[in-house]
């Protein structure tokens, strides 16, 4: 019997790294007494092999072993690729 690994959907935020990528997961959850709703924003760090995601990219991630101190998910498919338009400093004012 297989087992089934936890999955999480972010977005991600960072990949300044070799072979690693920043995700943010944001889950929305009703307050017990407001009955407001809340952001939660989480940041994971997860193993992306080939160094394809870039900021900006929707990506699916899977629980894996720990890979190094605060990594433990990998990044197992690009669901879209992000639009980042690089500006440079010149350009702003």
């Amino acid at each position: 019997m297989e087992k089934k690994h936890k999955t999480k959907v972010g977005r991600v935020v960072g990949n300044k790294m070799n072979k690693t990528v920043v995700v943010a997961v944001e889950t929305s959850k009703r307050h017990p007494l407001y009955k407001k709703i809340i952001k939660r924003t989480v940041k994971y760090k997860a193993h992306d092999e080939k160094n394809e995601c870039g900021i900006g990219d929707m990506v699916r991630m899977v629980e894996t072993r720990p890979l190094s101190k605060e990594k433990r998910w990998r990044v197992a498919e690009i669901i879209t690729k992000g639009k980042v338009v690089e500006i440079k400093p010149e350009e702003v004012t």
